[in-house]
């Protein structure tokens, strides 16, 4: 802790695409909440990627705010070796850290301890702990040789599927023309040559709503392949399970899972066929909170607000009073105790 400054617990998102940065008072109180662009993120060598951390981290903070701790989840950090480098090279910079994969945070973000968490956003991946708090990932392979339920794939394999439709002398159900009109193209030789052209993420995924549109559309084959997709992320949840994953909620998050909710049902039909024990939650908060839950973790249980994270809720623009005690472990502990009495 810094006595004069105002000490800060921060948590950072790093995905495939996006930043997201978040920072909160001792007590509670939000002062940064921001994304930036995650475009040349590289979670190795340590030492680039912690210097890539604190330099955005300082761009968003208020000025003369101290870092008390810091919560990392970020794309790339697939090992415990990466992970805890990572966390050596930003101690060397004087920041106390927490570093896990992003799809790790999902867990911490909805509040629990333990559970399976599936990321579909520009990809796709599936993270769990086991009995023995070993950390588990499935998938996250990239957009080449996997992904499959993440806004790139659907791409892909939508994609795929139009022009084999064409090739069978089929006619169009509405996939092909939504796929052209979403690549700006006209047929399904220039389409074939948008896709192959730029076999980037940032050129597939961004028409993945193409795709969704046309099943509500009533496409057969889009409808097929979100079907598909659906698939592949219970899938994801199996082979954690097969692997010894504990918990009983699957936690779900990125853009594609929580904006499409035709991808959520198909996710949950499968988990209830084949794990009827599990229930799916798609997560109504921002992951970069549960990065700020690890940070708080790292400062011990009265820093912990439990309950009352509602108050992170409070915009930048809140200000405590001198004076205030509620950035006080005393008080924190007092406040979590008048909450359980009120719930008896």
């Amino acid at each position: 802790m810094n006595p004069g400054r105002m000490n800060v617990v921060a948590g950072m998102d790093v995905g495939g695409t996006k930043l997201a940065v978040r920072a909160e008072t001792l007590g509670g109180d939000r002062v940064t909440d921001t994304q930036l662009s995650a475009a040349d993120w590289a979670a190795a060598p340590a030492a680039t990627a912690a210097g890539w951390l604190t330099e955005r981290l300082a761009r968003c903070l208020p000025a003369g705010a101290a870092i008390a701790a810091l919560g990392v989840g970020a794309q790339g950090c697939n090992s415990p070796a990466v992970t805890s480098d990572l966390q050596r090279a930003l101690a060397a910079r004087g920041v106390r850290a927490a570093v896990v994969n992003d799809g790790a945070l999902l867990i911490p973000a909805a509040g629990l301890d333990h559970g399976i968490a599936i990321v579909a956003g520009t990809g796709s991946v599936g993270v769990a702990i086991d009995v023995m708090g070993n950390g588990l990932q499935v998938g996250g392979w990239g957009w080449v040789l996997g992904d499959e339920g993440g806004a790139a794939a659907i791409v892909r394999e939508a994609t795929r599927a139009a022009l084999a439709a064409r090739d069978e002398g089929r006619p169009d159900d509405g996939l092909l023309g939504a796929l052209t009109r979403a690549f700006g193209v006209s047929t399904a030789e220039s389409l074939a040559r948008a896709v192959n052209d730029d076999p980037v993420p940032e050129n597939w995924a961004p028409r993945s709503p193409a795709v969704f549109a046309a099943a509500d559309d009533g496409s057969a084959l889009a409808a097929a392949v979100i079907d598909a997709a659906g698939g592949h992320l219970a899938t994801l949840v199996s082979r954690l399970v097969a692997r010894g994953a504990v918990g009983d909620t699957v936690v779900a998050a990125g853009g594609v899972i929580t904006g499409q909710p035709r991808l959520a049902r198909a996710v949950r039909a499968c988990l209830a066929r084949r794990h009827p024990g599990l229930a799916l939650r798609v997560l109504d908060a921002d992951p970069v909170a549960g990065a700020v839950t690890l940070a708080r973790r790292l400062l011990g249980p009265a820093w912990d607000l439990g309950p009352l994270a509602a108050r992170a809720q409070q915009g930048p623009d809140h200000h405590h009073v001198d004076g205030d005690d509620h950035d006080r472990p005393d008080r924190l502990v007092r406040d979590e105790q008048e909450v359980d009495d009120g719930a008896r």
